[in-house]
C-alpha cells in the first residue's frame, strides 16, 4: 500500500470515527435540552463528513492537501468554544477526540501547534472554573493523551522517512539510486523548458572496476565506492545531485550549468579521482560522459542516452577521459 492510500485511509477513519462521537454527543444534549451545545456538536459531526468528502476529493495530494488544516482548525475553535460556553466539567471531553484528530490527519508540527493551543485553553478553563484536584485530575489525563499521540506521531513520521530514504538511496555507496534519477531528471528538464534555464549532466564510469572487484572481493569493492562517492560529495556543487546507477556508474545533475560549465565539473573530477590515493586499489581512473540540455530534450534517457554516446566515444580513444556530446552537433 501506498503511503498516499495509507494516509486516505486514515483520514477516513479517523473523521469517520470524530463524526459518530460529535453527533452521538448531540444527541445526548439533545436529550438533556443543551441546545448550545446540540448545535456545537452536530456542526462538528458535520465538519468531520466533510473532511471524509475532502479526503476522497483530494485522495491523489494526500501528502500536500491544505484544507485538513483549515478544517481542524475551525472544528477546534469550535471545540475551545463549546468548553468555555458551558460550565459542565464533562465538556472538557470533547478536546480529547480533536487531540486525537490532530495527531491523525495534520503533519506533526501543525498538529502539535494546534493541540498545544486548544490544550492550554482547555486547561486553564478547567483551572479557574474546577476545585484544583478536580482539575488536575482531568488535565493530566489530557496531557497523557496528547503526549502519547505526538510520541507515535513522531514516530510515525520519523519511520516514513527513513523508508522513502531508503528507497531513493543505494545502500552501498549513499548515494541517489537509479530510480529516483529519472524521476528527478525528469523534473529537472520540464523546469529548464518553462525557465530557459541551463541544465546539464554527467555519466562517470569507473574504468577496470570489475578487475578490482575480481582481485579484492565485494567488500572491499564497497569500502572503495563509499570512499568514492564521499569524494565525488565533496567536490560537487550546492545543488548539483549525485546518484549511483551501477556498479562504477554514477550519474550527475548539474542544474544551471551550460556547456563550460560542465566541461570544467568533468575534467575537474576526473583529476581528482586520477591525482588521488583510493583503499584497495590505490590509483584509478574514470571516463566521463557529458551534454547539455537541448530543446528537443523531453524526456529523461535523451539526456541520458547521449551521455552513453559520449562515454562509448571517449573509451574509443583510451581511458581516463571527458567527452562532451552536445545536444545539435558533437564536440571534441
Amino acid at each position: 500500500m501506498t503511503e498516499t492510500r495509507l494516509r486516505t485511509l486514515t483520514h477516513c477513519a479517523a473523521y469517520l470515527i470524530t463524526a459518530i462521537f460529535m453527533f452521538t454527543l448531540a444527541i445526548q444534549n439533545l436529550r438533556y435540552g443543551f441546545y448550545d451545545l446540540f448545535y456545537l456538536a452536530t456542526t462538528l459531526g458535520a465538519l468531520a463528513v466533510s473532511g471524509i468528502v475532502y479526503t476522497i476529493v483530494m485522495r491523489r495530494q494526500q501528502l500536500s492537501a491544505p484544507g485538513h488544516s483549515i478544517l481542524l482548525t475551525i472544528m477546534n475553535l469550535m471545540t475551545a468554544y463549546a468548553v468555555f460556553s458551558c460550565a459542565h466539567p464533562n465538556v472538557s471531553h470533547w478536546a480529547l477526540a480533536l487531540l486525537l484528530l490532530n495527531f491523525l490527519v495534520l503533519p506533526l508540527r501543525t498538529a502539535i501547534v494546534l493541540s498545544l493551543a486548544l490544550l492550554t485553553l482547555t486547561g486553564l478553563h478547567l483551572l479557574t472554573t474546577l476545585p484544583i484536584t478536580e482539575a488536575v485530575v482531568i488535565l493530566t489525563g489530557m496531557v497523557m493523551l496528547f503526549a502519547t499521540a505526538a510520541v507515535y506521531s513522531w514516530r510515525y513520521t520519523h519511520m516514513a522517512q527513513s523508508a522513502e530514504d531508503l528507497a531513493i538511496t543505494d545502500p552501498a555507496t549513499g548515494a541517489h539510486n537509479a530510480r529516483f534519477l529519472d524521476e528527478t531528471l525528469q523534473k529537472e528538464i520540464s523546469r529548464a523548458r518553462a525557465t530557459g534555464n541551463t541544465l546539464s549532466v554527467i555519466h562517470l564510469h569507473l574504468d577496470h572496476l570489475d578487475q578490482a572487484h575480481d582481485l579484492h572481493g565485494k567488500g572491499q569493492t564497497r569500502v572503495l565506492m563509499q570512499e568514492i562517492t564521499k569524494a565525488l560529495f565533496d567536490v560537487v556543487r550546492a545543488g548539483d545531485t549525485l546518484y549511483s546507477i551501477n556498479d562504477g556508474d554514477f550519474f550527475l545533475i548539474l542544474p544551471f550549468t551550460p556547456e563550460e560549465g560542465v566541461r570544467v565539473s568533468a575534467e575537474r573530477i576526473r583529476r581528482m579521482l586520477g591525482e588521488s590515493v583510493w583503499p584497495v586499489v590505490g590509483r584509478l581512473t574514470a571516463t566521463l560522459g557529458c551534454t547539455t540540455w537541448h530543446i528537443r530534450d523531453t524526456a529523461s534517457h535523451h539526456l541520458r542516452d547521449r551521455c552513453t554516446q559520449a562515454i562509448e566515444e571517449a573509451q574509443r580513444r583510451g581511458t581516463d577521459k571527458a567527452w562532451f556530446i552536445g545536444g545539435e552537433a558533437e564536440t571534441v
